[in-house]
């Protein structure tokens, strides 16, 4: 057995997890996890493959991946890119087809300029057709168009009497009306409704390393973490945004069962071992980063964010 299989295998122990429990939180078969812990790399699928088994393996029983590679890198496989003809194989099949298309430009630029010249002359056609198609204009019907407008009888022009009074009454009751209405806009303006203080909300702020840290903002902000009706994950949590805080949750939450705690000004640090089967939520938002284990801090926003 390697090192780095007797450090996952302690760490498994510890938490009191089988080979079973870390293939159904892990998704990895059984025979891998045998593998890695003895050492034996050839059973995997692949280099790309041992190193992110491992990783999910670390993450799984509460070890960082990163840190545990970095210590036996030595022992670990280093992926190899697979060496690639499709270069090649590009290049030689378009000197053909390239080929082809210089046999075809002259066919083509022999049969374009013919069919440009046709289609110039035909324009040309059918704009002088319409010019001719168009009647001149005769002196008679200049003639006859000044007669009928010498013939067309003008309006006689307005004599202001009683009529012009009554309109500009009229006009002095609209600008009263006026008047009213401004002053009952004036008085009858609503003011805005003030937002509601206390309201809880949410936002993603930034990633640092491996960690998603959200802003909280509110007050009396619950946090609740609910396990799956038929599903378990190994759950941490600590007061803070890392691990060096106080311990406050470090057990394997399973079929259904919750924990919640108030956010105070220190903040919470959460990490699932299975994302999936876990729903994080702070009043009724739920939060997730989006990833298969979850490193989520939540930070109360301070005055001014």
């Amino acid at each position: 057995m390697s090192e780095l299989g007797q450090q996952l295998r302690e760490a498994r122990l510890q938490k009191g997890m089988s080979l079973d429990d870390v293939q159904e939180m892990t998704k990895i078969r059984k025979r891998y996890l045998e593998a890695i812990e003895a050492g034996d790399y050839k059973v995997l699928p692949g280099s790309f493959y041992v190193r992110a088994f491992i990783k999910t393996y670390a993450e799984a029983v509460g070890i960082d991946p990163e840190e545990l590679l970095e210590g036996h890198k030595q022992d670990v496989p280093k992926n190899e890119p697979e060496a690639t003809m499709e270069p090649v194989i590009q290049k030689r099949a378009s000197r053909p087809a390239a080929e082809r298309n210089m046999k075809w430009l002259p066919t083509l630029l022999m049969w374009t300029f013919p069919i440009l010249i046709v289609g110039v002359i035909y324009w040309v056609a059918v704009m002088n057709n319409n010019s001719d198609d168009e009647p001149p204009v005769g002196n008679n019907d200049q003639t006859q168009t000044d007669n009928n407008q010498a013939q067309t009888p003008q309006d006689p022009p307005e004599v202001p009497g009683d009529g012009e009074g009554e309109d500009g009454q009229g006009g002095g009751d609209g600008s009263n009306d006026g008047a009213g209405d401004d002053e009952t806009d004036e008085t009858g303006t609503d003011e805005p409704d003030e937002t509601t203080s206390g309201e809880i909300t949410v936002t993603q702020d930034r990633t640092e390393g491996r960690r998603t840290v959200f802003k909280v903002t509110g007050t009396e902000v619950k946090v609740q973490i609910v396990a799956g009706s038929d599903a378990q994950s190994w759950v941490e949590v600590y007061r803070g945004s890392s691990a060096s805080g106080e311990k406050l949750f470090f057990d394997m939450l399973q079929n259904g069962a919750e924990v919640s705690y108030d956010l105070d000004g220190q903040g919470l640090f959460i990490k699932s071992g299975n994302s999936a089967a876990t729903t994080i939520t702070v009043g009724d938002q739920t939060v997730t980063d989006g990833k298969s284990t979850s490193n989520i801090v939540l930070e109360p926003a301070t005055a001014g964010e």
